[in-house]
């Protein structure tokens, strides 16, 4: 199934670039502030690479990717950023606590905080078709036509595909804990969210070969990087046509990534929450009264600011103990005397199949998916031409930020969801089945740069 291989990664020389001034977020997940703080961080930061600025005068011969391709070999040439002499696997740990969960005293004191444990390899490109590597949402042009030009200048990938695979005994996850004990990290930072990044070389021949033969019966499902992986695909092909014939060695036929076991502790899945403005004639009366035969409503009423905090405090742990119960929370715009939140739970009994009669049985199990297709399409009107439009739907992270969209103005209604199983992403994806945008968001992040693989000798 999965073929993994060791490789010299690139990596930052510590001796020239302190990792926290020079490692970014990746690349999509970078605002206009961001990228001017690493800017301003280091000359070295991989901003100028993974994301750098475009200027209006910007040609074929002088524009944002030949200045990528340029900065990178001035790094090596420099030795700023050097090539590992052997071939290896990386351990990378991320230390964490999962946001809006633990108060700041709390993470002074290293409350709260748990670890996410992976490797960083070079696996090999598939297609969809051959079963072995999954998706489990659709890509949008638009990045892949990006990612690809930048590819083609540098020759190198600098950002991490974030990769599953479930494994239950946990066999790499007991050799990269040994490969941790036995030394100091190579690579150790704290990035702007708080999280604690660590890398470890694993470069013995047992232990390589143990985790490839561990490795060699897994199935591979995308959790982050889908746009990535398909640049690489796409890049591999072109470099086949160049050569007129298929190898299995060259660079290009692989890709770095970094696979997580979802057996393994810390794998943590955020709920991306729904905020919905330019509804037409819109009426939380209305919409109630059109949900009412599939779900029951469970109100959080407050009168004043006094006694909302309390309220909110109530709602959001019910949303969280009626997850079983496909728990959706709502905090509409309303009359000054009629403010508060609601939880939605579907009615006991009722027929899913009539409901969603649109989608397939495991998607029927989606949270999200009963939101969009239960909820926002038939009480609100908000189609999936709509939601892909942009037209009337934003996406919060945190709870809070999609309940004071509401309490601005700025939104008519917000809608909170518990967060997706990562079963049932494995489920989905492995079905050949995608989920709807914005569905999963894996926390923290993969740092780009921490690693990084070049595709031609």
């Amino acid at each position: 199934m999965a073929q993994v291989f060791p490789f010299r990664a690139f990596r930052y020389n510590p001796a020239r670039a302190a990792f926290d001034r020079v490692l970014t977020q990746p690349y999509d997940k970078i605002s206009p502030a961001m990228q001017d703080k690493y800017y301003a961080a280091d000359p070295h930061n991989l901003i100028a690479v993974e994301k750098g600025r475009t200027y209006p005068g910007d040609t074929p011969q002088n524009g944002v990717y030949t200045r990528a391709a340029a900065a990178l070999e001035d790094w090596i040439r420099n030795n700023v950023v050097v090539q590992d002499s052997a071939p290896a696997f990386y351990a990378y740990t991320q230390e964490y606590t999962v946001p809006g969960t633990v108060d700041r005293d709390a993470v002074a004191q290293n409350e709260g905080r748990r670890t996410r444990r992976g490797f960083i390899g070079a696996g090999k490109l598939e297609e969809y078709s051959a079963g072995v590597v999954f998706r489990h949402e659709h890509t949008l042009s638009g990045p892949k036509a990006d990612r690809l030009e930048l590819l083609r200048h540098t020759k190198m990938h600098t950002g991490q595909l974030f990769m599953l695979y479930a494994d239950e005994q946990r066999r790499v996850d007991a050799i990269l804990a040994e490969a941790e004990g036995a030394a100091a990290p190579a690579t150790e930072l704290r990035d702007e969210y708080g999280v604690v990044h660590r890398l470890w070389v694993i470069a013995e021949p047992e232990r390589v070969a143990a985790i490839q033969k561990a490795m060699a019966e897994q199935k591979l499902v995308i959790a982050d990087g889908h746009h990535r992986y398909e640049t690489a695909l796409n890049y591999r092909n072109e470099c086949r046509m160049r050569s007129g014939k298929i190898e299995p060695d060259p660079p290009y036929e692989r890709v770095m990534m970094t696979f997580v076991n979802t057996h393994s502790e810390g794998l943590t899945i955020l709920p991306t929450h729904r905020v919905a403005a330019q509804v037409h004639d819109f009426s939380w009366t209305a919409v109630r009264r059109h949900l009412e035969p599939w779900f029951a409503a469970e109100a959080f009423p407050f009168a004043d600011e006094g006694n909302k905090a309390e309220a909110r405090k109530d709602f959001l742990e019910r949303l969280v103990a009626a997850r079983d119960r496909r728990a959706i929370g709502v905090y509409p715009a309303a009359e000054p005397k009629k403010r508060g939140f609601y939880v939605l739970t579907l009615r006991q009994g009722v027929n899913l199949s009539q409901l969603l009669h649109n989608v397939s049985p495991l998607q029927r199990e989606l949270d999200v998916v009963l939101l969009h297709e239960g909820i926002l399409e038939p009480a609100l009107g908000i189609t999936p031409q709509a939601v892909t439009a942009g037209s009337n739907l934003t996406y919060e992270r945190e709870a809070a930020a999609a309940l004071e969209a509401v309490d601005s103005g700025r939104a008519q209604i917000s809608f909170l969801l518990n967060p997706c199983d990562v079963d049932q992403v494995m489920k989905i994806a492995t079905a050949g089945e995608v989920m709807p945008q914005k569905s999963t968001d894996f926390y923290p992040k993969l740092l780009s740069g921490i690693t990084m693989y070049r595709v031609d000798p």
